[in-house]
This record gives C-alpha cells, sequence and structure tokens, in this order.
C-alpha cells in the first residue's frame, strides 16, 4: 500500500525561479515587438506597460496573498470578497485561459527543435504532434510528483534560459560590429492597429503573478518569500528584456526576419551558430519550463472549485502519494493534447482578454475587502487609501482597453480571437446556471428521499 509522502514546502529560490517561468521564461516572445511598434516605441512600450499593467497587478497580488496565503490563491480572494458566484466566474475563466496559454509552449517548443533540422518545415510536419505529445505528458508526470520537483527543474531550466542571454549581452557590447544608440522614444507613425497588437506582445510576456499564488498553502513562510520571490523575479525579468530589445535595435537585423524566426538568429549574427544553437536550446528551455510552471498553478483551481461543490468531486481527488491533483493535471495535459494547432498570435490575443477579466476582479476584490474588511491583518498592505486605489487599478484597465480595441480596428485580419475570447467569457454564466440546476436537483431529490 502506497503511503503518502511527508508534505514538502518550496522555497524561496526555487519559487523564485517558478515565478520566473510563469510570467516569463526570458525574452522568447518579444520578437514581434520590434515590428509592431518599430525602433522607437519598442523601449517605451516595454517600460510604460509594466509599470501601467503589472506594478498594480503585483500589489495586488502581493497584498491579497497577504491575507490569505491558501491554496487556491485567486480564487478563495474572489470568493471572500465577492461571494461564490463571481469565484466561479474567477475560477472558470482562469479555467479557459490556461488551456489557451498551456497550448503555445509544445507548439513553440517544437518550433525550435527544428531549428537543428536540415529541412525545418518537413521536419515539422513529421514530428510536431509526437514532440508536443511527449511534452505535454512529461511535465504532467512532473507536475504529478509534486511542487518541490517542479520548483528544483525550474531552477535548472532558467539557468538554461538566462545564460546564453547573458553571453549575448557580453558578445554585443564587448565586439565592435555594432554601434550603440538609444533611439528617440516615441509612438509616432506607428498605426492604432499595431498599436494594440504591440501591446498584447508586452501583456502577453508579463502574465501570470496572481497564477503564482495557487499553490500558496505549499510555500515555506508564504508572505515573506512571495515579497522576496516576485521582487527577484521582476528584476530579473525587466533587465533581460531591456538589454535584448535595445541590443536587438541596434544590431541591424531585419524585424520581420527576427518576428518569424526568433532570437537564435540574432545570436548567430553577434555571436557565431554556436551562440545561435544555445539561445535555440534556451528557448526549448523555456517553452518546457513555461509549461510545467503554469500547470502547476491552474491544476490547483479545479480542486477548490470541487471542495466548494462547483465541480464534479472528483477533481478534489489527491494521489494518494504525492498528495498532488492528479486528476486535474490529467484532465489538463488531455485537453491541452487536442490544442497544438492553434495560431500563435491568435492565442495570444485570446490569453489577454481572458486573463485580464479574471485579473479585474482580483482588482474589484482588493477594494471590496479594503472597505468590507479595513482591520483584517494585512501583513503586506499597498499605502494607498481606496480611493488612490481605484485609480492605480483603472492604469490596467486602460492598458487593456487600448489593446482590445487596436486589434478591432486591424483591417488585414480577422477579428475571430476577440470574438470567440468574449464568447468564451460569456460561458461562465451558462456554467453557473447549469450548478444552480444541478444543486437544486439534488436538493429535491433529497428531499424526496
Amino acid at each position: 500500500m502506497n503511503q503518502a509522502a511527508p508534505k514538502r514546502f518550496l522555497r524561496t529560490i526555487s519559487l523564485a525561479a517558478v515565478i520566473f517561468l510563469t510570467v516569463s521564461g526570458g525574452p522568447y516572445g518579444l520578437e514581434p515587438l520590434m515590428q509592431f511598434a518599430g525602433k522607437g516605441g519598442a523601449l517605451l512600450l516595454l517600460l510604460i506597460v509594466p509599470i501601467l499593467w503589472d506594478l498594480p497587478t503585483i500589489l495586488t497580488v502581493l497584498e491579497l496573498n497577504s491575507m490569505m496565503p491558501v491554496e487556491g490563491g485567486y480564487y478563495q480572494w474572489v470568493k471572500r470578497a465577492l461571494g461564490r458566484r463571481w469565484a466561479f466566474y474567477e475560477g472558470w475563466w482562469s479555467w479557459l485561459y490556461s488551456f489557451t496559454d498551456l497550448a503555445i509552449y509544445p507548439v513553440l517548443f517544437v518550433t525550435y527543435v527544428s531549428y537543428f533540422s536540415p529541412s525545418p518545415d518537413d521536419f515539422m510536419h513529421t514530428w510536431k504532434i509526437p514532440i508536443c505529445l511527449i511534452m505535454i505528458w512529461g511535465s504532467a508526470g512532473l507536475n504529478i510528483l509534486g511542487i518541490v520537483p517542479v520548483g528544483r527543474v525550474s531552477i535548472f531550466l532558467s539557468m538554461v534560459i538566462i545564460v546564453p542571454f547573458l553571453i549575448l549581452f557580453v558578445a554585443a557590447f564587448s565586439g565592435h560590429s555594432i554601434s550603440f544608440a538609444m533611439p528617440a522614444p516615441t509612438l509616432k507613425g506607428i498605426e492604432f492597429s499595431a498599436l494594440g497588437m504591440g501591446l498584447y506582445t508586452v501583456m502577453w510576456n508579463f502574465l501570470g503573478w496572481d497564477n503564482c499564488t495557487t499553490y500558496a498553502g505549499e510555500v515555506d513562510k508564504p508572505v515573506r518569500s512571495y515579497l522576496v520571490s516576485i521582487a527577484i523575479s521582476f528584476a530579473t525579468v525587466m533587465v533581460l528584456y531591456i538589454l535584448t530589445v535595445f541590443i536587438t535595435q541596434n544590431s541591424g537585423i531585419d524585424f520581420a526576419k527576427l518576428s518569424d524566426e526568433g532570437f537564435p538568429i540574432l545570436g548567430v549574427k553577434l555571436g557565431g551558430q554556436w551562440l545561435g544553437t544555445a539561445l535555440s536550446i534556451g528557448d526549448m528551455a523555456s517553452a518546457l519550463g513555461i509549461f510545467s510552471a503554469v500547470m502547476l498553478s491552474i491544476s490547483r483551481v479545479p480542486k477548490v472549485l470541487a471542495d466548494d461543490n462547483l465541480l464534479h468531486p472528483i477533481f478534489a481527488k489527491q494521489h494518494k502519494r504525492f498528495s498532488t491533483p492528479y486528476i486535474s493535471i490529467l484532465l489538463y495535459a488531455t485537453i491541452v493534447s487536442f490544442m497544438v494547432v492553434w495560431s500563435f498570435k491568435e492565442l495570444i490575443v485570446i490569453d489577454v482578454i481572458l486573463y485580464g477579466a479574471g485579473l479585474f476582479l482580483e482588482f474589484i476584490s482588493l477594494i471590496a475587502l479594503r472597505v468590507k474588511e479595513p482591520d483584517a491583518p494585512r501583513p503586506f498592505k499597498i499605502p494607498l487609501n481606496v480611493f488612490l486605489l481605484c485609480v492605480m487599478l483603472l492604469l490596467p484597465i486602460c492598458i487593456y482597453s487600448i489593446a482590445i480595441t487596436g486589434v478591432l480596428t486591424k483591417s488585414d485580419a480577422s477579428n475571430t480571437p476577440v470574438y470567440f475570447a468574449i464568447g468564451a467569457l460569456l460561458t461562465a454564466e451558462l456554467g453557473w446556471q447549469v450548478i444552480k440546476l444541478n444543486n437544486k436537483m439534488k436538493a429535491k431529490d433529497v428531499i424526496e428521499s
């Protein structure tokens, strides 16, 4: 008979690595930014968007998580602030967002594996599905083993991601092939639709600060650990992004080619074939690490929904030995296995819209709890009153609205991803009504029996 292993807790450095992978995974994915925003707009968006989009989010996460460092994270915050209905919305939207988000990374992984093939198109045609499935189910197995193994692997993968970029920075600044100049920060001449896609690109590369809280009950000294780990992760991400974009802008590389082929071609240009290979390996590590870290965070959500009778009780089952929500993990792996055919750019749009809707419920919960429970213990508290909190939270809402509006003004592409995401958001109410009807039928059966 299998005995449950002693519960082990994630420590600060491992948590920082998991957060880094959940939110970023390195500059991979920023390649289209230069094409959308140009030399003058890329760095400007990279500096403005984190201040207006990320800092309010990070502060919200730190305060609410300090109040409730429990399994389920953002679901539990919304439940306490707004009730079970809106908590279901939060969990449902996060569930839908996570399927979309997870589908991105196996495809990216295979794309960068094909870098090593003499015929990338033939390689993708033959090996895409098998390699995607190996990655998906390998990550699922790692997550079933528990949070500590995921943390250890995350530290290793983070190093594989970061080191090639450090070498790239040294090669760029120590060489004589680049003449560095800071481009004038401006959005002049950028079409509104391109601005929208540029915003989506930056926002997507900073998503997930709240996702890291769903396993807070499995973190050692969670309040302090999250504060330190998020600070480390944010600083690492900003330095990597800014230096990478700055070097890219001054390298003379074709932005359209960079968008299609990724940072390995920048490595080849500045350091030779070996650096391009290292960056390609780093990109594979990024896709693998993000997939595993995101699966860790979102696999806890169905369990807490099931604990509240909002999903079937089977989702509350824990693995007998590893105490992990293995049913949720297996479900995610199964669904994502069928979703590896989506377009990368379409998935980004759907991803950000679904994620943003859930994030706004967390913002409302922050305000509601300040009003309803002003004296509740908050080891970390944003030093603003309720009015100024509302002003602060309007900033990411404005960025979100501009991004959606920009995409809708595109004349050369379908708006299907936007409409699909909006339709997906509306299914939360349908799901809630089904749950209410099911609960009424159960209550009726109890009375009749």
